[in-house]
């Protein structure tokens, strides 16, 4: 279950509504599992219901069963636009931009989250395993567990759970943590965020929790809440990094990437960024930090360029508005001072990019320039390193990603300390190649190794062992 189905509803111009699968690493790390054991995905088709004619009862699609939940305007505006990525998400990245409260907001995401609840505890089968996604549906395992308690219940968030502070800011901050420990494991991607959760189960609904450190996929942490205990550990989610590696070798995607770098006049070194366009990406920190770099005579205008990729996100919501405009302006500033005609420093597109033509991207790039202020995991530093099967490359890393745990051979640096990020992009094109392909090939080793339906596999082995009953 997931605030989104694997795939869109979109209506045509002729008046009719057809199907689209949605990209996303979620539907490619659930999707090939929920086919090997014929299990379905409850979700919101993506659009609000009287855009298009309403489906309410379950359909299949491409031999995956799916069951729709339906929005309103007013639920998208109120629990998805206002509550979701409005209070729980700047809330939840550090209180980059401050978070909105509003009453309304809670009573709408109670109310969704409700549906959602129903319509899980209608499609599950008797004894059957319901997994849970993500920030939208924290309420749904609480919920769940009362119409249904023949369920196995598993929760993982995708997104950072915020230190015992910020997280006590909020007015309904019981509420919510009722709602996880509905389920018999709640995961997050790294230990810190299980520790924190634990801590609040005993300040704020007087649970009893196990003292000792959460390991990565191991050391599982409990809480004991009257006659049931729930499991909490840490599970990094990965990418299909078999599927990137061969694409990242395939012949014509190769031949893409050497006409990328042509288009751009070969230059020596070229820079990528691949983003949401969102304020917790650190889109601006690289800008100013590129800026500077040229201003210094620390990258060379003549033969450095940085290209931009800013995927358009939550386009209704001011915040992002705002953020789109600033963007731009850095980018015209920096092409206007170091620019020529015909040849801007900073190529900036914000446009979804298809995922061949990524991968291209990827393989045509020598630095990758990933600096969130706070990301859960942040997949795209992944994708770049195993995408670069035949090559170095270098990739300059936030501290402040769930990915800077595993990716220690990166160059990590401290996106609120400019100087740090210019530092490391510094060092990243000027490394020798062969320090660029060591470090690469520590890297892919652990992106490798580390894949996604590893991740997905550890997880559902771990709600196995938590159901219960289980025999340990």
């Amino acid at each position: 279950m997931a605030n989104r189905l694997p795939v869109d509803q979109e209506r045509l111009p002729d008046g009719t509504t057809t199907w689209k699968r949605s990209p996303g690493g979620l539907v490619t790390a659930l999707e090939p599992l929920l086919r090997r054991r014929r299990g379905a995905w409850v979700g919101w088709p993506g659009v609000a219901e009287a855009d298009v004619d309403a489906v309410d009862e379950p359909i299949v699609q491409d031999e995956l069963r799916l069951h729709p939940v339906q929005l309103s305007a007013d639920d998208v505006a109120e629990y998805y636009e206002g509550f979701s990525n409005a209070t729980l998400w700047p809330l939840y990245h550090d209180v980059i931009v401050k978070p909105l409260y509003d009453r309304e907001w809670w009573e709408r995401y109670v109310d969704v989250n409700r549906r959602f609840a129903e319509a899980a505890a209608r499609a599950a089968g008797h004894g059957g395993t319901v997994w849970v996604q993500d920030y939208q549906l924290q309420l749904v395992p609480k919920m769940l567990r009362t119409m249904r308690p023949d369920l196995t219940i598993g929760f993982f968030l995708h997104i950072p759970f915020p230190p015992v502070e910020l997280f006590m800011q909020l007015p309904w901050r019981t509420e919510i943590i009722q709602g996880l420990l509905g389920a018999d494991l709640v995961g997050f991607h790294l230990p810190g965020g299980a520790q924190n959760f634990m801590i609040l189960a005993r300040r704020l609904v007087g649970a009893d929790t196990t003292r000792g450190s959460v390991g990565v996929r191991s050391r599982f942490g409990e809480v004991v809440l009257g006659s049931r205990t729930i499991r909490v550990g840490a599970f990094p989610i990965s990418i299909d990094s078999g599927a990137l590696d061969r694409a990242g070798r395939n012949r014509d995607i190769r031949r893409r990437a050497k006409e990328i770098r042509a288009e751009l006049g070969n230059p020596r070194k070229i820079l990528l960024g691949v983003d949401r366009l969102d304020y917790t990406k650190g889109i601006d920190v690289r800008l100013k930090a590129f800026y500077e770099l040229l201003a210094e005579g620390r990258a060379k205008r003549d033969d450095t360029v940085l290209i931009q990729l800013a995927t358009p996100s939550r386009e209704r919501v001011e915040s992002y508005q705002i953020l789109r405009n600033d963007i731009e302006r850095q980018v015209g500033h920096i092409n206007g001072e170091f620019g020529e005609v015909g040849h801007p420093v900073v190529h900036y597109l914000h446009r979804p990019v298809p995922r061949d033509e990524l991968i291209a991207f990827y393989v045509a790039s020598d630095v990758m320039l990933v600096t969130p202020l706070r990301d859960g995991m942040n997949l795209v530093a992944k994708e770049y390193v195993a995408c670069r099967s035949y090559s170095g490359g270098a990739l300059v890393l936030s501290e402040f990603t769930g990915a800077a745990a595993e990716l220690r051979q990166a160059y990590l640096v401290n996106p609120h300390d400019l100087e740090d990020v210019k530092n490391g992009i510094e060092e990243a094109l000027n490394q020798s190649v062969e320090a660029g392909r060591r470090r690469m090939r520590a890297l892919r080793r652990q992106v490798l190794a580390h894949d996604v339906d590893r991740w997905a596999r550890s997880f559902l082995d771990a709600l196995a062992e938590a159901r219960p009953g289980h025999a340990s």
